[in-house]
């Protein structure tokens, strides 16, 4: 997630997540992860699950792990990607209550204040113009309906961000956003009662190939409008490969990850002009 509106270009996101669809799941630990860490902060929490869309989808593991604790809602498996749609779909029957849909996020083809729970799991990193994407959020959840999703924070990967502006001032890895400015987001949109935790996760690699099969294959490639148009020279590859290896600690390479967790409530669909909404309950009798 970026703080510049455009600074990711969508063909190349989608792209990359397209190619990234056939081995996404070998290298998906931490969707995995921070996917369990979601499902566990929302045990406590009651509401109303007749439609639930799972934005971001990736092959779909979280919409059947929804569908499984909503055995009566209907999954709406959301994803900028076909690719990645395919590979969801061919992971359940036709019987299912999961249906895919492709779309862009920040537009979603649904009426508005017809969703119960939005739930977007490492979403928001590939989202670059948060205001749009937090308006389309609230559009679509009904009142009272639940928005929960995790993140990360700008502590991460900043092992790699810090090799790569020793060797140039070129883009390379995506800004996230900061969680207190997040939180100050939910409330612009209309998007009431956030709360957000913070989690850590350190991911050990014992050599660099791994790391950069682990990035392809979750489609975590540079998506960034300014980046190098060209080939990366050899000389600027082999000092990022320098830089990584100066960080090895006990044969191991440590990657830091700033997760972030967080949920809100919906306020249904902006009213029309000159309209305005009462909570009766509110309305106390004069004395």
């Amino acid at each position: 997630m970026n703080d510049r509106p455009g600074a990711l270009r969508r063909r190349d996101v989608q792209r990359r997540f397209d190619r990234a669809a056939a081995h996404f799941e070998s290298a998906d630990f931490v969707h995995r992860a921070t996917a369990d860490g979601l499902f566990e902060r929302m045990l406590p929490i009651q509401f109303a699950s007749a439609r639930i869309i799972d934005l971001g989808c990736a092959t779909g593991q979280a919409s059947r792990a929804l569908a499984k604790r909503h055995r009566r809602s209907k999954i709406i498996s959301v994803d900028i990607s076909g690719g990645m749609l395919k590979k969801a779909g061919s992971a359940h029957t036709r019987w299912s209550r999961i249906s895919e849909v492709q779309a862009d996020a920040n537009a979603l083809p649904f009426t508005s204040g017809t969703t119960d729970l939005v739930f977007a799991n490492l979403l928001l990193p590939w989202i670059d113009d948060v205001p749009v994407f937090l308006d389309e959020i609230a559009r679509v959840l009904r009142q009272g309906g639940l928005f929960v999703f995790s993140t990360l924070g700008p502590d991460s990967l900043i092992e790699l961000r810090r090799v790569w502006q020793n060797i140039d001032s070129l883009p390379h890895v995506n800004q996230f956003i900061d969680m207190h400015d997040l939180g100050d987001a939910l409330l612009h949109c209309r998007l009431h009662d956030p709360v957000l935790d913070v989690d850590k996760l350190t991911v050990n690699y014992r050599d660099i190939a791994s790391l950069i099969r682990d990035l392809s294959h979750v489609g975590a490639r540079n998506s960034l409008r300014n980046r190098r148009r060209s080939l990366t020279p050899k000389g600027d590859l082999a000092a990022f490969r320098q830089g990584l290896e100066a960080q090895f600690r006990e044969a191991t390479l440590p990657l830091q990850l700033e997760i972030v967790y967080g949920h809100a409530w919906g306020s249904g669909p902006p009213l029309p002009p000159g309209e305005y909404r009462l909570d009766a309950t509110r309305v106390t009798r004069r004395r």
